[in-house]
């Protein structure tokens, strides 16, 4: 319950704050990436997915090809917020931010 509010609350406050944001959600990490560098943004957050595939090695390999992808662009993350539901691991929210 604990992590299903606080991903709400990242989720509420990061769309308050920079309502172009609310745009990269799923979407291809490239795209996304690519948005914001267009868009100039400080911070974006995105949903990884864990919901299909070997949650336990789909879920670190998706994180990392994410991270990757940003990083190339000029990101570094700022935090990873895992979404659980029913006690199942759903996916991330991550945030990056502007070095």
């Amino acid at each position: 319950m604990r992590n299903l509010l606080l991903a709400t609350l990242l989720v509420a406050t990061g769309c308050m704050a920079l309502p172009t944001q609310a745009g990269v959600f799923g979407k291809k990490p490239e795209v996304a990436a690519d948005e914001a560098v267009a868009a100039s943004m400080t911070a974006v957050t995105i949903w990884v997915d864990a919901s299909w595939g070997f949650r336990n090695q789909g879920a670190a390999n998706s994180l990392n090809r994410v991270h990757q992808v940003f990083d190339r662009r000029g990101y570094r993350v700022h935090s990873v917020v895992p979404y659980v539901e029913n006690g199942d691991l759903q996916g991330f929210f991550v945030t990056y931010e502007k070095r």
